[in-house]
C-alpha cells in the first residue's frame, strides 16, 4: 500500500510541474461596453496573437502609448472582421489576421466599437535578457568535406624472389 501511494505522490508532483511550467497562459477578453487597458511594464512585452471583431461598421484598433522616455502613441492593429455581410466590406473576401508584439514600458487600450464585439487574445511575458531573441539562432559556417579513399591501411610491395639453380 506504501508503494503505491509513493508511485500516486511522484505522478503528482510531475503534474503539478508541468501546470507551474506553463504558468503563463494566454488571455482572452471580449470588448462590447467598455475600454480595455493593459499596462506593460519596463522589461516586458505584449504579444498579441488574435484581434477579430464581429459586427459594427467602424473597424476596432489597438492603441499604444510608451509611457518610457520616448512617448508617442500610433495605432498598431487593426480588427479583422469575421462578419462581412454588413457594411462596406460585405463584398470583400475573408481577411487574414495580424499578429504584433509590443515591449515595455506601454499602455495598450481597445475601445469598444459601437454595435460590435471585439475579441482579443494576449500574452504579457518577461524579457529576460534573451538578447532580443526569445529562440537562439543556429550559425552554421561552411566546413571543408571529409573524403574518405577506398585504399587499404597496409600496401603491398613487390621484392625480387631469389632462382634456385643458376
Amino acid at each position: 500500500m506504501k508503494m503505491l501511494a509513493a508511485r500516486y505522490f511522484v505522478a503528482l508532483m510531475f503534474l503539478a510541474a508541468a501546470a507551474v511550467a506553463v504558468a503563463n497562459p494566454f488571455k482572452s477578453k471580449i470588448i462590447t461596453s467598455s475600454a480595455l487597458v493593459i499596462t506593460v511594464p519596463d522589461d516586458h512585452f505584449l504579444k498579441i496573437t488574435n484581434f477579430t471583431q464581429e459586427g459594427g461598421t467602424d473597424r476596432g484598433v489597438v492603441s499604444v502609448t510608451l509611457t518610457g522616455e520616448e512617448g508617442g502613441s500610433a495605432d498598431v492593429l487593426s480588427a479583422t472582421r469575421i462578419d462581412l455581410s454588413t457594411g462596406n466590406n460585405s463584398q470583400n473576401f475573408p481577411e487574414i489576421g495580424n499578429r504584433v508584439i509590443i515591449a515595455g514600458p506601454a499602455d495598450v487600450t481597445v475601445q469598444p466599437v459601437t454595435g460590435a464585439t471585439l475579441f482579443i487574445s494576449y500574452r504579457k511575458e518577461s524579457n529576460e535578457g534573451s538578447g532580443g531573441s526569445p529562440t537562439p539562432v543556429p550559425i552554421f559556417s561552411p566546413t571543408p568535406p571529409i573524403f574518405f579513399s577506398p585504399t587499404p591501411g597496409i600496401s603491398v610491395t613487390p621484392t625480387a624472389t631469389p632462382t634456385p639453380g643458376f
